[in-house]
């Protein structure tokens, strides 16, 4: 059976108010509810999920949750368990985002995570992705690390499961160098499969599926989308802009 493209949005710290958010999401649903080759996965703040959650009609456009902590439960000021987000029947999880490596998030922290997904039946998005790339290709290494150590002690049925978000921080955002190329979102992906093929086999990482992100939108959606080796998209602010967003599950769906 074919695997589905899987559309992520990120919201990030957006929007302000939760009239604004149902109104995105009821916007990005119409769409997202008639596309049968496409699972789409938005990702709100977590003051929203609880009230977006009772909006959800159907498989094919659920919600996901931003993060998690590294503990299910305590005396953790400000931070999310896996264990609330899974009472909320929610099933997918983003982590190790540049963001929140940015604010100092380790592999070791993001591999904690990763391991209390499978306790709680959530299914983790492990984004990786260099902060510089140079003519010295020791980005390859850098990627490398954040794999092994993200994922470390993660079993051959556990891999299975596990989404991997190649997300160049060089490319995200109002300062990025310049926009990365499908050929090297491409590139990537094979690299990722080969490093966690070495590490696990070929058959368990067969339905692995690798994800692009980093300032997708309308326009090269389905540059990237083509690429055989990219499953899906991870969406940042077009995300929050329901016909553009709505755009590329379009795309997705008819390629």
């Amino acid at each position: 059976m074919k695997q589905k493209k899987l559309i992520i949005g990120n919201w990030k710290m957006n929007p302000t108010s939760l009239n604004e958010a149902k109104k995105i999401f009821t916007n990005i649903r119409r769409i997202a509810s008639k596309t049968s080759k496409v699972q789409t996965i938005i990702c709100p703040p977590f003051v929203y999920l609880n009230d977006l959650q009772k909006l959800v009609t159907g498989p094919r456009c659920v919600l996901g949750s931003q993060n998690i902590f590294w503990q299910f439960q305590g005396a953790y000021t400000g931070e999310i368990s896996p264990a609330m987000i899974s009472d909320l029947d929610i099933k997918y999880v983003i982590l190790g985002h540049s963001k929140r490596r940015e604010l100092g998030e380790t592999n070791e922290e993001i591999n904690q995570k990763v391991k209390l997904c499978f306790k709680y039946n959530l299914i983790p998005i492990v984004c990786v992705g260099e902060n510089k790339r140079s003519g010295s290709i020791k980005y390859f290494d850098f990627i490398k690390k954040q794999l092994i150590e993200s994922l470390q002690g993660i079993s051959k049925n556990q891999i299975k499961k596990i989404v991997v978000t190649y997300e160049p921080i060089w490319a995200i955002g109002k300062e990025a160098e310049r926009e990365a190329t499908p050929e090297e979102a491409t590139e990537m992906s094979i690299f990722i499969r080969k490093v966690l093929s070495d590490i696990f086999d070929l058959k368990s990482i067969s339905q692995l599926q690798v994800l692009y992100g980093g300032s997708v939108d309308c326009q090269n959606a389905e540059g990237f989308l083509n690429q055989q080796g990219i499953n899906g998209l991870l969406l940042g602010r077009v995300s929050l802009i329901s016909d553009k967003f709505n755009e590329v599950l379009k795309i997705a769906q008819n390629l």
